[in-house]
């Protein structure tokens, strides 16, 4: 959405006003434009869904996601105030957002600057924990979230899928693991939790980029995030203690026992950030490799998760 299409609904929606508007597009993932949008009066940050993302693979997702992440945050709002963004209205394929100003760090860039602290990860883990005991058989968010296509188009298909393609030797087990987890209808998912949509400030967390958000498996919420920070610790060893305190503060925040499914969609999802449309862009030719051998050894069998972290720490 150009400025030209963007401001005449934001002035029209009472969202922006004052003179000497300027619009400044933001970093954000692959998926949306993100732009701030400022004058003498307010800030805001406005997000607009793209149907084809911003990667190599050619991928096309309805705009219509936008709703849902608008909708994700509006349900736990309620529930956790200081989480999630303020959303102050929308549109078709669009909404705005309170603007959080220049104080929170984005997790992403602190681990590849090679900052790694464990209060962090315990409160990643603590909140993601709390969105899924609030939501665990909620009926709200039952209804309110059956959007298995968009989760479908925007996750199972690009990760697990597309990667059962491109690796033979995983693929049974890649398209099972598929099918439990469209199956599978226990909590609120959010689908993107990964350090890049967390933003920290002093014992504070915010969470962004709910466009994925699913009433489903929550296992695949927390074998996000500790994807993540085993793929970080290829360029920054210390980044793997990180995984079991995020972990604990997970499990005992969630209060339910998902080791089992986390640990099988911690493998997938290891091995679909290498061969999948979403490909890990930090990883050399030779670190895929070691996290393809890897997944290959241990997918047939998945062992515990400390054990696994233990043996990514001396596989690589």
């Amino acid at each position: 959405m150009t400025s030209e299409e963007l401001l005449p609904r934001l002035q029209s929606a009472g969202l922006i006003s004052g003179a000497d508007i300027r619009v400044t597009p933001l970093t954000g993932g692959v998926s949306s434009d993100i732009v701030l949008v400022e004058s003498s009066t307010n800030r805001l940050v406005v997000k607009a869904a793209l149907e084809k993302l911003k990667v190599k693979d050619d991928w096309f997702v309805d705009v219509s996601r936008n709703r849902v992440e608008q909708s994700f945050f509006e349900y736990i709002s309620p529930l956790m105030p200081d989480a999630v963004p303020h959303i102050l209205g929308g549109g078709d394929g669009w909404f705005a957002m309170e603007y959080l100003g220049d104080e929170l760090q984005n997790w992403k860039s602190l681990l590849l600057a090679g900052h790694f602290e464990a209060e962090t990860a315990r409160l990643a883990g603590e909140v993601l924990g709390r969105m899924h005991a609030a939501s665990w058989d909620e009926p709200v968010a039952r209804e309110r979230f059956d959007t298995l296509q968009n989760f479908q188009a925007l996750r199972i298909d690009p990760y697990l899928l597309t990667t059962a393609e491109r690796v033979p030797e995983a693929a049974a087990a890649l398209r099972a693991e598929a099918a439990r987890l469209a199956a599978t209808k226990l909590a609120l998912v959010h689908g993107d939790y990964s350090p890049k949509n967390l933003l920290f400030g002093p014992g504070h967390l915010i969470v962004l980029d709910a466009e994925c958000a699913w009433f489903g498996d929550p296992a695949f919420d927390a074998a996000f995030m500790l994807a993540h920070l085993h793929l970080k610790a290829l360029l920054h060893p210390q980044a793997l203690q990180l995984a079991p305190v995020f972990w604990s503060a997970y499990s005992s925040a969630c209060g339910h026992d998902l080791e089992k499914n986390t640990v099988k969609l911690l493998l997938c999802l290891l091995l679909a950030r290498v061969h999948g449309k979403s490909p890990a862009e930090y990883l050399s030719a030779e670190q895929r490799d070691v996290v393809t051998r890897f997944v290959l050894t241990h997918l047939p069998q998945p062992p515990p998760l400390a054990a696994l972290t233990e043996a990514w720490a001396a596989h690589s």
